[in-house]
């Protein structure tokens, strides 16, 4: 049975306010990315997911959509976007846009008619409630903090702010209260309501209409909910809702958008979900069954929050096997993302430890997810209090600082040195696209050379996965698929350490610590042991001799 092409891939995800500007504002574009296609394909990914690009006030940049079948004139045109999507599958490149279903902008059209009156048609296309009663707990006077419909909380502080807001906000014209998960300004959809289901199907046939070959689904995880909007308990009271939302209602929600993707002509369109929650267990549900399947993948942010360990990647690790990859599900893996502090901050700032987790991430069962940038080894930007514009706080700008692409004044952008947000750390000191193409030994070359290893091993993208024993702050495993294996050593120590190889010989295919050739062993291990420096990941072949062994 042939592989889906998303289990063979490795996705690049461009936040594209950040990739590169073509009009000379300061603001990544549409044009922009498509004026470096060529660089992603020389990169090696298989697959862009593009986040949002929709017209949006801009309350969360992008994530609060006004209009769903557009594009902001920030980012171009729809014929831009055809362009890019024409170019991109041109070199087998395949394009995901970003859907938003769970809330949409307070500036949507449909938001704006629900919110005119009690009585208009589109009035429970959201959550509307009133105020709690004395009987429910209720008390102050109407619209009041008291008065609110449950003790939900919404994600993001505001700018100074520790403790998260209520997930309600009181409309004074029609005396109701509206739910939002975020953002006051992106108020939550109904996606219960078979009008909105309608809607968002014809939002999806818009774009796989136009050539998108899937969808990351926002928050994918809160489309469903318990109609009757009960208070949380005490102890999980002070968590955001939206990172605990958990209704069984999601799932048919989800299985009849699956038949939808199944019957697109041409067939093969994917969804991969954002499902930001306390478990793994529960976030494999949302692959569905077998007699309802409905995410392709689904992302597993757990290890994305573990610190450089051994010890807590092994659990981590163990976790996607034995709970996805058991389940018969299609694990994801991810270091850094436009939510997160990038791998490299994370990690100390330590560009050794962000090579090896580079050579961890793109060999273990399952499919990557890499995230602009990272490929140079960047680490967040550093903003001034007077810059900062992410509505959360302390806030996500570092992560999403522009790309810089070569070491002029502008870093490649049309609009010179003043972009949206401040460079990245070393920009100025050769941490650019075109120096690191110069560097053999560059962390761009590294993801390159990774990029290839994975791409010319059946092991590496579709093998079992086995642990193999090692000893201290050192993890271990083997890839396989027929005669093609690997063998993965990850250090995470600061000091060097020694550990046995499987029966060989085996040579160095690749290190984390340089990306041309590996010169420790000519040829084959001579001892059966292989020593992994400091912070360093190798990955293990058999050695040539052996391979023409097989083959006679």
């Amino acid at each position: 049975m042939k592989r889906p092409w998303w289990e063979d891939a490795v996705f690049y995800q461009i936040y594209p306010r950040s990739f590169c500007d073509s009009t000379g504002n300061g603001i990544g574009d549409l044009d922009g990315i498509r004026a470096h296609l060529d660089h992603l394909s020389w990169l090696g990914v298989d697959a862009l997911w593009l986040s949002p690009f929709y017209p949006s006030p801009m309350a969360d940049f992008g994530y609060d959509v006004s209009d769903y079948c557009g594009v902001d004139p920030l980012f171009g045109t729809l014929e831009d976007f055809d362009r890019l999507l024409v170019d991109a599958h041109a070199r087998n490149l395949r394009v995901i846009v970003d859907w938003v279903p769970n809330h949409t902008s307070d500036a949507h059209p449909w938001f704006l008619q629900s919110r005119s009156s009690r009585h208009n048609p589109k009035r429970d296309w959201y959550w509307w409630r009133d105020d709690r009663s004395d009987d429910e707990g209720g008390f102050g006077a109407p619209g009041s903090a008291g008065r609110r419909p449950n003790n939900w909380l919404a994600a993001f502080p505001g700018v100074g702010k520790s403790d998260f807001p209520p997930a309600w906000t009181w409309d004074q014209e029609t005396g109701q209260w509206y739910l939002h998960l975020f953002l006051d300004h992106q108020p939550d959809l109904n996606c219960h309501h078979p009008e909105v289901q309608s809607a968002m199907a014809g939002v999806l046939r818009f774009w796989l209409d136009r050539g998108a070959d899937g969808f990351r689904v926002d928050v994918v995880h809160a489309i469903g909910k318990d109609p009757r909007l009960a208070d949380l308990p005490d102890d999980l009271a002070a968590i955001p809702m939206c990172a605990l939302n958990d209704d069984p209602s999601t799932h048919p929600i989800l299985a009849r958008l699956r038949q939808l993707l199944d019957g697109c002509q041409p067939p093969a369109r994917m969804m991969v979900g954002e499902t930001v929650l306390p478990s793994v267990a529960q976030i494999v549900a949302y692959y569905g069954s077998p007699d309802g399947k409905e995410l392709d993948l689904a992302f597993n942010f757990h290890p994305l929050r573990s610190p450089w360990s051994a010890r807590s990647w092994t659990r981590r690790i163990d976790e996607a096997e034995e709970l996805i990859g058991a389940s018969g599900a299609w694990p994801t893996w991810v270091l850094s993302n436009h939510d997160t502090s990038r791998h490299r901050t994370r990690y100390g700032g330590s560009e050794a430890r962000a090579r090896a987790a580079a050579v961890m991430l793109l060999t273990l069962r399952g499919t990557p997810f890499l995230y602009a940038g990272e490929e140079l080894g960047l680490e967040d930007a550093v903003v001034a209090p007077d810059r900062r514009v992410d509505p959360a706080w302390p806030g996500r700008d570092g992560c999403r600082a522009p790309l810089p692409w070569d070491a002029g004044p502008g870093h490649g952008w049309a609009g010179g040195p003043d972009a949206w947000l401040p460079w990245p750390p070393e920009a100025d000191s050769g941490r650019t696209v075109v120096e690191e193409m110069d560097d053999p030994d560059s962390t761009l070359n590294l993801y390159r050379s990774l990029l290839r290893a994975r791409r010319g091993s059946q092991a590496l993208r579709a093998g079992s996965f086995t642990w193999a024993a090692t000893d201290g702050d050192v993890l271990a495993y083997r890839r396989k698929q027929g005669r093609d294996v690997r063998f993965v050593a990850v250090n995470f120590s600061d000091s060097p350490s020694s550990l046995d190889l499987p029966p060989g010989p085996w040579e160095v295919e690749l290190s984390s610590a340089r990306a041309a050739a590996d010169s420790r062993w000519d040829g084959p291990s001579p001892s059966g042991r292989i020593e992994v420096g400091p912070d360093e990941a190798v990955i293990l072949r058999p050695a040539r001799a052996a391979q023409l062994d097989r083959g006679r």
